[in-house]
């Protein structure tokens, strides 16, 4: 089986120890950045199936980060789960050209069925 790579961008340490541990345990590989500059690099390395993006998240921030990678011919299809505490999450995700969003906070139900709506079940 081809395990399936999840790539989380957010500058929030215990949101990304819960997803890896989430993920992880749901059969994905996954990897998580704190920073958005090196998205090109990042996505490079790793080969990720998917994305999630913090909106809030240092250097360059989401939407720019997502717009960087909708612009490389390489990765433009890598679907990108935007996520935000902002109460105008919809927005900000189709200015990032997003395919999906979540707002925070969330229940991690509905993001393990996102999730799975671009991955398929990976158990």
């Amino acid at each position: 089986m081809n395990t399936k790579r999840i790539l989380i961008f957010d500058d929030d340490k215990s949101i990304l120890d819960v997803f890896t541990i989430i993920f992880s345990e749901n059969g994905y590989e996954v990897e998580v950045s704190e920073t958005s500059h090196n998205i090109i690099e990042r996505v490079t390395d790793f080969r990720p199936h998917l994305i999630l993006m913090d909106n809030w998240i240092p250097d360059i921030g989401g939407i720019e980060a997502v717009k960087l990678l909708r612009n490389h011919s390489e990765f433009k299809d890598i679907p990108v789960i935007y996520i935000s505490a902002n109460s105008d999450i919809n927005t900000l995700a189709k200015k990032a050209e997003a395919d999906d969003y979540l707002a925070k906070p969330f229940e991690l139900q509905i993001l393990e069925k996102k999730v799975e709506k671009f991955l398929g079940a990976n158990y």
